[in-house]
């Protein structure tokens, strides 16, 4: 796959219908140099990740095109410049309006579909590869317990409380979703039924016939792989899933304070296709 993609490489914006709303969408087309190898679907991570994560994306994206994959990025309703506010955002509406995704991209791009996520997106993206049976599965520092990253979230307010001597706990957080009553995390209103959903979610293997390319971001060549995606991942392999899992030494770069890059990840993934 090419190092440097080339500049002619541009991203098409547009609006997809989505089932409640429009969803802006970038498309990446694939190079007209090359014969097409297929096509890529992007998921983005939650709340203010995917902000944090647009560049790579972008830079990932671009890397894609110019090895002849016509790539997909949508912000999922209720995100960045689709419609509707995150108040109106829904699990099962981003299932939905992936799946359309799906069938817009076929549309303009060849199979085989190749899906890929970053983060919290990793949960939707191995879902939705399990529901179109892609070819491929790409997951960037995958989130294995929606509950997990939930716990995390609502920590962030929390500690924006703790700033200002607001005295909260997780306990009565929780207590309010349960009682029906949306939460506001660092300007983002989490609906109780999205907090339910993410409760419930779980990284999913994909179908045998999928391959996947698992990367972890570290601090240090020395460390490997967590312990939770170990065990996860000898799971997926005696279920018969082929999986190629390998840690990236760089910033976690959906959540530093400065929009960061991490080119070794882009080396990686780009090469992984291959």
């Amino acid at each position: 796959m090419a190092d440097k993609p080339p500049a002619e490489i541009r991203p098409e914006p547009g609006f997809l219908q989505g089932s409640l709303g429009p969803l802006f969408i970038l498309y990446y087309p694939p190079a007209p140099t090359i014969p097409p190898r297929g096509s890529i679907l992007y998921i983005h991570p939650f709340a203010e990740e995917m902000n944090k994560s647009r560049r790579m994306a972008a830079l990932q994206a671009r890397r894609f095109a110019a090895a002849g994959f016509g790539v997909l990025q949508p912000d999922l309703y209720g995100c960045g410049d689709s419609g509707g506010d995150f108040a109106a955002a829904r699990w099962a509406l981003w299932q939905a309006d992936l799946r359309l995704c799906v069938d817009w991209l076929l549309a303009r791009s060849p199979t085989p579909l190749h899906v890929w996520g970053l983060r919290l997106g990793c949960l939707l993206a191995a879902e939705l590869a399990r529901q179109v049976q892609a070819a491929g599965l790409v997951l960037w520092h995958p989130v294995i317990s929606g509950a997990t990253a939930l716990t995390q979230f609502l920590r962030l307010r929390l500690a924006a409380g703790m700033l200002d001597g607001t005295q909260e706990t997780l306990a009565r957080l929780r207590a309010e979703l349960a009682a029906g009553r949306a939460v506001e995390v660092v300007g983002y209103e989490l609906h109780p039924e999205l907090a339910t959903a993410l409760e419930q979610a779980r990284l999913l293997a994909p179908a045998a016939g999928t391959r996947v390319n698992w990367f972890e971001l570290v601090a240090t060549p020395e460390w490997g792989l967590a312990s939770s995606s170990q065990q996860l991942l000898a799971q997926w392999r005696s279920a018969g899933v082929s999986v190629s899992a390998q840690t990236v030494v760089g910033e976690p770069f959906w959540s530093t304070h400065q929009i960061s890059c991490v080119p070794a990840l882009l080396e990686a993934t780009s090469h992984s296709l291959d």
